[in-house]
C-alpha cells in the first residue's frame, strides 16, 4: 500500500550561478600628489592602472593610437631620434602623461642617440629632481646619470612632479563600458541569455520532483548547452508551471545606451572626431564630411602636440624635432612653429 504524504506543498526558491566578478578593482585615481618614497616619488595616479586602462575600450585606445600615427607620419626623422624611437615616446605621452627620452652619450661626451624610457616604470628623485630611476619592481631598479632624461609631461594642477593624462577625468566611462562588454560576453558564454523565473504552484510538485526540476535546469545550462527542456506534470493545471523571461528587452537597450554614453564620454575627453576613427553613424544624420573635421582636428590638436614635443630641442640645444606639414585632400596645415 502506497503511503500517502499529507505534508503541505510549500513555496521554494533558488538561483543558478554563483557570484562571479567582472572586473578587478582598479582605483588608479587613490591619490593626487607625488609622496616621497625613499629616494624617489611616487606617480600621483597608477602608471599600472593606466597602462591596463589603455585596452579597457576600443574608443579609448583608437583615439590615442590615430593622433599617434598622425604625427609619426609627420615627423622628419634625425639622426640622433629615429621614427621608431618617437612613436614609442609619443604613445608613453599621450597614454601616461609623461614621456622620457635618454641622452645616450659617447666617450667624447657627444650625444650618440636619444632612447626612449618605458614612461611606466620611470620615477623622479627625491633628492635631486634632475636624477630618474627606472623601477622595474621593489627590488630592481636603475639609476639614470643626472641629466641624462629629458622628461616632457603634461602638467597638473596638484603637483609639479609627474604629469597626468588629460583624459583622467574619462577614465571611469572607459571602465563602464568595458564593464558593459565584459557583462554582455560572460551573459553570452553562461548560456542562458534570457534570465527567467521558473514558477511551479502545482501541488505535485514534492521536494523530489523539485530536485529533478532543478538537476534538469542546471545541466542545460552553460557553454554549448542549448538544450529543450521537457517536464512532465499529470493533472497538472493550465498555469501550473510558467516560465517568466526577467527584462530580457529593458536589459538590451540598457546595454547599448551604456556603450553610446560611455563612448561619447571618451571621444569627449580625446576630442577626437568619430569620422577619423571609422565609427559607423547612428540614425539618419550622420558625422558630416570627414575632411573638414580632419583639418580642425589638425589645427586644435596636432598642432599644440607638435608644440609641446618641440620642447625638446630647447632641452638639447639643437633642432631634433621637426615636422612636416598634414596634408588633407591637397590642403596642407602648415605646423611651423
Amino acid at each position: 500500500m502506497t503511503e500517502i504524504n499529507n505534508t503541505p506543498a510549500r513555496a521554494e526558491a533558488f538561483s543558478f550561478g554563483d557570484p562571479m566578478p567582472v572586473l578587478d578593482g582598479r582605483d588608479v585615481l587613490e591619490y593626487i600628489e607625488a609622496w616621497r618614497n625613499g629616494r624617489w616619488y611616487e606617480t600621483p595616479v597608477s602608471m599600472s592602472g593606466l597602462a591596463r586602462s589603455f585596452r579597457s575600450t576600443p574608443h579609448h585606445s583608437s583615439a590615442i593610437y590615430v593622433k599617434r600615427n598622425i604625427l609619426v607620419s609627420c615627423f622628419k626623422p634625425h639622426k640622433l631620434l629615429s621614427r621608431e624611437a618617437f612613436s614609442r615616446w609619443a604613445l608613453d605621452f599621450m597614454v601616461f602623461g609623461n614621456g622620457y627620452l635618454e641622452r645616450r652619450k659617447s666617450r667624447l661626451r657627444t650625444t650618440m642617440e636619444l632612447q626612449p624610457a618605458l614612461a611606466k616604470y620611470m620615477r623622479r628623485g627625491a633628492d635631486d629632481m634632475d636624477v630618474y630611476f627606472q623601477v622595474t619592481g621593489w627590488k630592481a631598479e636603475h639609476e639614470f646619470a643626472k641629466g641624462s632624461i629629458f622628461h616632457l609631461m603634461e602638467p597638473d594642477i596638484h603637483q609639479e612632479v609627474y604629469g597626468v593624462p588629460e583624459y583622467l577625468s574619462a577614465l571611469q566611462s572607459a571602465w563602464l563600458n568595458e564593464a558593459g562588454t565584459l557583462f554582455r560576453r560572460k551573459y553570452y558564454l553562461n548560456g542562458s541569455h534570457a534570465g527567467y523565473i521558473l514558477y511551479v504552484t502545482d501541488a505535485l510538485a514534492d521536494e523530489e520532483q523539485v530536485n529533478g526540476i532543478r538537476d534538469a535546469l542546471k545541466n542545460s545550462k552553460g557553454p554549448g548547452n542549448f538544450r529543450n527542456l521537457f517536464i512532465y506534470a499529470p493533472n497538472g493545471k493550465k498555469d501550473g508551471l510558467q516560465l517568466m523571461p526577467i527584462s530580457e528587452v529593458a536589459a538590451k537597450d540598457e546595454f547599448f545606451s551604456i556603450k553610446n554614453v560611455t563612448r561619447d564620454d571618451v571621444l569627449a575627453a580625446h576630442r577626437v572626431p568619430p569620422q577619423l576613427l571609422g565609427l559607423v553613424p547612428t540614425g539618419t544624420t550622420g558625422f558630416g564630411s570627414v575632411v573638414p573635421a580632419a583639418q580642425v582636428f589638425a589645427i586644435n590638436e596636432l598642432l599644440p602636440l607638435m608644440a609641446r614635443f618641440r620642447q625638446l630641442n630647447d632641452w638639447l640645444g639643437e633642432e631634433v624635432m621637426s615636422f612636416n606639414d598634414y596634408a588633407v585632400t591637397g590642403l596642407a596645415i602648415n605646423n611651423a612653429s
